[in-house]
C-alpha cells in the first residue's frame, strides 16, 4: 500500500511512516494542505492521512480540493474531537476521522478498513462479509439468500452503502430517501431502519446508531 501522510508535525509524520513501512507499505509526506493536494494530483495513493490544522491550506479545504478529482480514501487526523467537526469532515467527503492523541496501531487498522471498503466496490456491487448489495440489479443477499425488502428499505440500504463511513442525520435521510416533499419525522427513519436491520440479520451490525446525530454504515 502507498499512503500519503499530510501533517505539519514532523514527529507525527515520522511515527506514522514507520508503522506504514513496518507493514510493508510506502509513505510520502506533505507538510501542509497545498502540498497534499499537489501530491494527490501527481501520484496515486491507496489512502491519505490528513491533519485538519495545517498552514497555507487546512485539511478540510484540502479534502474539498482532492474530491474534485479523486476518490482516494481520506482519514482525517485532528486534536478537535467535537461531533460537529467529525460530521463536517464526513460531509465534505472524508472516509474516517481519528482524534489526537491516537494509537498508530488504530490508525493502521483504519487505513486497512477504508482500503478494503474501496476494494469491495465493483460495478455498483458491494460486498461486506456475507452481505452483498447489488445496486444496479436492485438485489440484496444475506449469506447467499436473497433478502425481501420493501422499496424504502432498499433505498435506505443503497444510500447507506453509497455513503459508507459518512455520518448521516435523520433529516438528511428523510430528504434523500423520502424526498424534500415528505413531511415525516425522525420516527419514520427509525422505524424503517429497525425493519431493515431485522432483514439484514447478523449484518445489522453495519448500521451504527450515532447518538444525537443519526446513523452511519460501517462495513
Amino acid at each position: 500500500m502507498k499512503i500519503l501522510i499530510a501533517d505539519d508535525e514532523e514527529m507525527i509524520r515520522a511515527v506514522l511512516r514507520e508503522y506504514v513501512e513496518f507493514e510493508g507499505g510506502t509513505a510520502d509526506e506533505a507538510q501542509d494542505g497545498m502540498e497534499a493536494v499537489s501530491m494527490c494530483r501527481a501520484g496515486e495513493y491507496d489512502a491519505v492521512l490528513m491533519d485538519v490544522m495545517m498552514p497555507r491550506l487546512d485539511g478540510f479545504s484540502a479534502v474539498k480540493e482532492i474530491r474534485k478529482f479523486s476518490k482516494v480514501p481520506v482519514i482525517m487526523l485532528s486534536a478537535r474531537g467535537e461531533e460537529y467537526d467529525k460530521l463536517f469532515g464526513f460531509e465534505i467527503g472524508s472516509d474516517d476521522y481519528v482524534t489526537k492523541p491516537f494509537s498508530p496501531k488504530e490508525v493502521m487498522a483504519r487505513i486497512h478498513a477504508v482500503i478494503r471498503r474501496g476494494a469491495g466496490k465493483t460495478e455498483n456491487v458491494y460486498q461486506f462479509e456475507g452481505l452483498k448489495v447489488d445496486i444496479t440489479g436492485r438485489n440484496v443477499y444475506v449469506d447467499g439468500v436473497k433478502a425481501e425488502l420493501t422499496p424504502k428499505e432498499y433505498e435506505l440500504l443503497f444510500y447507506f452503502v453509497q455513503n459508507a463511513g459518512v455520518a448521516l442525520t435523520r433529516e438528511r435521510l428523510l430528504n434523500k430517501v423520502w424526498g424534500y416533499d415528505f413531511y415525516g419525522d425522525d420516527r419514520t427513519v427509525d422505524t424503517h431502519i429497525k425493519m431493515l436491520r431485522s432483514n439484514l440479520k447478523e449484518y445489522r451490525k453495519f448500521i451504527v446508531t450515532l447518538r444525537g446525530l443519526g446513523y452511519k454504515f460501517e462495513g
